[in-house]
């Protein structure tokens, strides 16, 4: 999908996603975002507009699958959305004890059920069409269990291997799937983190980053590369070898968001 016209992002009303928003925005170009903050996602909607671009707004939770489903179809219905990228996630870990229940449960509902609720519905429409690109928003926290956020890693690890395995199924009806793992990328999520984050991105350049490879079609986006490397070798060291090392790394606070 070298130039869609109809771009759909989920949590557009901030970090990654709203910065998306603006470097899809273009004379020609139409946006429908969303996001659960009104006066942020208004905010974006106004920068993608004054860049020339058509945008449809509206405030939705990804994990109201039924209200998420009406008004995406009614964005298709309008006009074929060619890229949906399903952005919205929150991020949240242990605080260094155990992670509330409750937090769990929410992490799981808005990065995993939120991603189902963005794309199923709209698989079926892309393969009649035999066109169309599908952005699942992956993360680096997805490759290893981290201690220090068990929840937001198996929300982004099953992100992931949906994506990859999405990505055959499809292959073959013109339907484009793409997987895209962020390291750390400065955005309000990130500035809540104490601790450091090792070669953060600002969220511009990861955007146009995402942008370029999306276009290309690529399977995996996964940068920064000295991070990838690192998260490749947490992964195939043995367990036993790397637990007591990954035990003292610092944890994410609580309270998912």
């Amino acid at each position: 999908m070298r130039d869609p016209k109809h771009i759909l992002i989920t949590g557009a009303s901030s970090g990654l996603g709203a910065e998306l928003a603006r470097t899809y925005a273009a004379p020609g170009a139409t946006l429908a975002l969303t996001g659960r903050d009104a006066a942020r996602l208004e905010s974006v909607a106004q920068q993608c507009r004054a860049k020339g671009a058509t945008v449809e707004a509206a405030v939705l939770d990804v994990t109201d699958a039924a209200a998420l489903e009406d008004w995406m179809l009614a964005r298709d219905d309008a006009l074929p959305i060619d890229l949906a990228i399903a952005n919205a996630g929150i991020s949240a870990g242990t605080g260094g004890d155990t992670e509330p229940v409750e937090q769990v449960r929410r992490i799981f509902a808005v990065n995993v059920d939120g991603a189902m609720n963005t794309v199923l519905p709209l698989i079926p429409r892309m393969q009649a069409r035999q066109r169309g690109q599908i952005a699942l928003m992956a993360s680096l926290a997805g490759f290893r269990g981290f201690p220090g956020a068990p929840a937001y890693c198996g929300s982004k690890a099953a992100v992931k291997v949906y994506g990859e395995g999405l990505r055959g199924v499809l292959a073959g009806s013109g339907v484009e799937v793409s997987v895209i793992c962020p390291g750390y990328v400065r955005t309000p999520m990130t500035d809540r983190n104490s601790f450091p984050m090792p070669f953060l991105m600002d969220a511009d350049k990861a955007a146009r980053l995402i942008r370029d490879r999306l276009a290309a079609n690529r399977a995996r986006i996964a940068f920064p590369w000295p991070m990838l490397a690192a998260v490749w070798l947490l992964q195939a060291l043995p367990p036993a070898l790397i637990d007591p090392l990954m035990r003292r790394l610092p944890s994410k606070s609580i309270d998912a968001d």
